[in-house]
């Protein structure tokens, strides 16, 4: 007899375990008129999902080599927060060295353009959204810290709420890395491109007061000085802003912590416009 509850015991654990969450998780095409292709992204919608009813979305982007399925895969708790949050959690594909920018050297990496704009327009065409700015935030890892932060300060009127994950917040210290060079031409030909197109630089030219702003480096992490330089700067604007620096180094140990306090961050001020 003991056996037999135990057993079943341990048939309704692992039944339990496959039901933490019941989200659904979509492999979509969207398309770029800028760019005249069809790129993929995956959507999660929380099992709440309804089409009577609004949801806030989440834009996850991935790093520098990554595409749209990383954090999916890499960091597959992301479905919990969907339901958690009852929110749409979308990761676009950014292609692996794009650094979410309007390419001046290759004009048909339009990332800036698609992330910011078309992309934005698809999901709420396609699915049921607070089609404004309190509705949407947007967060990153890596490139990807780098491409958030840096698209919600252009783009103020798409997004309310932005974080970032050890970001690449300023490229100019890294001239030979990760095909930069590639996306805006070497840095010793172009210093004032590299210049305008670092967040760190970024928050000196904007006004940010409309922005809730996130920021998590890992303290053994090669972004940590300029991260810590991004958040001396927005101090001494009087920018308020969180900012999370615990031991951890450029690894999705770190991300997968990191996006738990950012998705908490994006939740709670979600819920004060909503």
């Amino acid at each position: 007899m003991r056996k037999a509850i135990k057993h079943i015991f341990q048939v309704l654990l692992a039944l339990s375990s496959l039901n933490a969450y019941s989200s659904k998780v979509d492999t979509v095409r969207t398309y770029s008129p800028s760019m005249d292709k069809s790129i993929k992204a995956v959507v999660i919608t929380p099992d709440s999902y309804a089409t009577g009813k609004k949801y806030p979305v989440v834009y996850l982007l991935h790093g520098y080599s990554g595409n749209y399925a990383d954090w999916i895969k890499r960091s597959p708790s992301i479905k919990e927060y969907a339901d958690q949050y009852d929110m749409i959690i979308v990761c676009p594909d950014g292609n692996y060295s794009s650094w979410y920018l309007d390419s001046p050297v290759k004009p048909e990496s339009k990332y800036e353009t698609y992330i910011a704009k078309e992309l934005v327009s698809w999901v709420d065409e396609n699915y049921s959204t607070f089609a404004n700015r309190f509705g949407r935030a947007i967060t990153g890892l890596s490139m990807g810290g780098h491409g958030a932060l840096s698209l919600a300060i252009k783009y103020q009127d798409t997004y309310s709420v932005v974080g970032s994950m050890s970001g690449g917040v300023d490229i100019r210290p890294f001239p030979d890395n990760w095909e930069i060079s590639h996306v805006l031409g070497p840095l010793e030909d172009f210093p004032d491109r590299w210049k305008s197109h670092s967040v760190v630089e970024l928050v000196k030219s904007h006004n940010l007061d409309s922005l809730e702003i996130i920021i998590t480096c890992g303290s053994e992490d090669f972004f940590f000085g300029v991260n810590n330089d991004l958040h001396q700067e927005l101090l001494e604007k009087k920018v308020p802003h969180t900012y999370v620096s615990a031991p951890g180094g450029h690894t999705w140990d770190f991300w997968a912590y990191s996006i738990g306090l950012e998705m908490d961050f994006i939740y709670e001020k979600f819920q004060k416009r909503h």
